[in-house]
């Protein structure tokens, strides 16, 4: 193995070596380890905010209690929306927003994470013909999004209507009885939401920001934390000018009058031969809901996803949620009603779910679902800054509002927000991407870092083989998540820098490719 190959943007590589670094240098406690900015929680919105201040020329330390996207940011539809959904409910400032933050993603940070993604609304005998006409009505309002977020149409096609035959043709798993066509749409796609993050706070390392996992904020005040390394158990603390908390639906436990009301989404895992062959996704529409749908979402990688509801959440937050039976079997149920094929509970391969972080506003009653996703941005009297809200596809603007506030309540000296043009690792136009000589799937996980990825499998041939037999990431994959992407541990390599612990089989299969992965590198360091 060459350990001469390295990252694209210099600076962006995060491994056990430069974690410990940083952090020995936050715990000298002199002046030198002040920061200006502490961000608290590294999903997308934390390693967003991270991003921010770092290139906005503020000194930066970012923490998370577990790992890059440990909570909701990796439990997510993998999904960058363009916010049809909110302009259907009249919320036209978060419909907007989603709009432009999506064609900031697709067409300029990071086109390699993010593309086009076609979706089938199908016109089953449940989907009457007023419920028809207004979901068309409401794809062309979504094309006028487009427009007004100046996304081009080479980015996003035109919305249109279907034949039967064309419908089943893009998804012949679909009841013909009765179907009178489809409505195809196109929305944004990432090909991992976990990956997103990762290179957001790879990003903003290398725009000298200490991005440190296994540090658990212990107690947040106006200059700074008491943190705990959790490798270690060792606590210190971390001075900084301002803090952010980005702690998601864990955030009201680090500030007071913050409160939330956290919503569960949940996701089922299928194989892929189980639907047959989908050539794009599909929006079925829930019985009795006008404006709500399952997603069925092929992921390329023998998999498909469906999804996902919305469950008020009460009680304390678990690390990693668990998915009751009932939210599987409302799946299955509203799965069935479209579907030529039968898919029972046996045929689930894996399933997980996600808590939003929603802001318990005082008049907001009833369903989580009926919440606004509009984020929120609060200073506590202490002088703290928490982000709380919004969804995955508006996490830079949260993020950019979060630094804001912490500027002000800082009284920091900090340049103007730069992260909508800032490329993300691996970033590169179109036509540049479409060039490299490597396998396209490596490409939409890397980008301009897909060839170092696979130089690794051509120098040792064990690298090239696959984890899990049927599945197409590589030990090389493993390898460079170790080296350049902050896995410290099995876990990290199998739930995040990869999904193949979504499939419990497929989990206990890799643990061996992980560990074989931990050790190479070890060797190499």
């Amino acid at each position: 193995m060459n350990p001469t190959i390295s990252p694209a943007l210099p600076g962006s590589s995060l491994n056990a070596r430069r974690r410990l670094r940083e952090l020995g240098r936050l715990a000298d406690g002199d002046t030198d380890s002040m920061v200006d900015v502490l961000v608290v929680g590294l999903g997308a919105t934390g390693a967003g905010a991270a991003l921010d201040a770092a290139t906005r020329g503020l000194t930066v330390a970012a923490i998370d209690a577990h790992d890059l996207a440990f909570g909701t940011s990796r439990w997510s539809s993998k999904l960058i929306h363009g916010g049809l959904r909110y302009l259907a409910s009249g919320q036209l400032d978060v419909a907007h927003e989603s709009a432009v933050e999506r064609g900031i993603l697709m067409e300029r940070t990071a086109p390699h994470l993010v593309r086009a993604q076609p979706f089938v609304l199908p016109l089953t005998p449940l989907v009457s013909r007023g419920q028809a006409a207004l979901a068309r009505a409401g794809f062309l309002a979504g094309d006028l999004l487009r427009v007004g977020a100046r996304t081009s149409r080479s980015t996003l096609p035109q919305p249109r209507t279907l034949s039967a035959v064309e419908t089943r043709h893009l998804a012949p798993a679909l009841r013909p009885t009765g179907l009178r066509g489809g409505l195809l749409s196109w929305d944004g796609r990432l090909s991992d939401d976990a990956r997103l993050v990762t290179a957001i706070a790879r990003t903003a390392a290398a725009y000298g920001a200490r991005v440190l996992t296994r540090t658990r904020a212990l107690e947040l005040h106006r200059d700074g934390a008491l943190v705990r390394d959790e490798t270690t158990g060792q606590e210190l603390r971390i001075r900084a000018r301002t803090v952010i908390n980005a702690a998601g639906v864990w955030a009201g436990g680090l500030v007071d009058d913050v409160r939330l009301r956290p919503s569960r989404g949940t996701h089922l895992v299928l194989r892929s031969e189980d639907l047959g062959r989908l050539s794009a996704g599909l929006h079925i529409p829930i019985p009795g809901e006008t404006n709500r749908f399952v997603l069925v979402l092929p992921q390329g990688d023998g998999r498909v996803y469906v999804g996902l509801t919305d469950e008020p959440v009460d009680g304390d937050i678990p690390d990693v949620p668990e998915v009751p039976e009932t939210d599987i079997g409302f799946l299955l149920d509203v799965l069935g009603s479209a579907l030529d094929v039968t898919v029972q509970r046996a045929d689930v391969a894996g399933a997980f779910a996600g808590l939003r972080p929603l802001l318990d506003t005082r008049d907001a009653a009833g369903r989580t679902a009926d919440i606004s996703r509009k984020h929120a941005v609060l200073t506590s009297p202490s002088g703290v800054v928490t982000v709380v809200g919004g969804k995955l596809t508006t996490y830079r603007r949260m993020a950019q509002d979060a630094v804001d506030a912490a500027v002000t309540a800082g009284g920091l000296t900090a340049g103007p927000c730069r992260t909508a043009s800032v490329p993300l690792v691996g970033a590169a136009r179109p036509q540049a991407l479409a060039g490299l000589d490597v396998p396209a799937r490596l490409v939409y996980r890397y980008g301009s870092e897909a060839p170092a990825v696979h130089a690794l499998g051509l120098e040792d041939p064990a690298l090239a083989r696959p984890v899990v037999p049927g599945h197409p990431v590589t030990v090389a994959e493993l390898v460079w998540a170790v080296r350049h992407e902050g896995a410290l541990d099995t876990s990290d390599l199998l739930d995040r820098r990869t999904r193949i612990g979504l499939v419990p089989e497929d989990r206990s299969t890799a643990e061996g490719a992980a560990l074989d992965a931990l050790a190479r590198t070890a060797q190499v360091e």
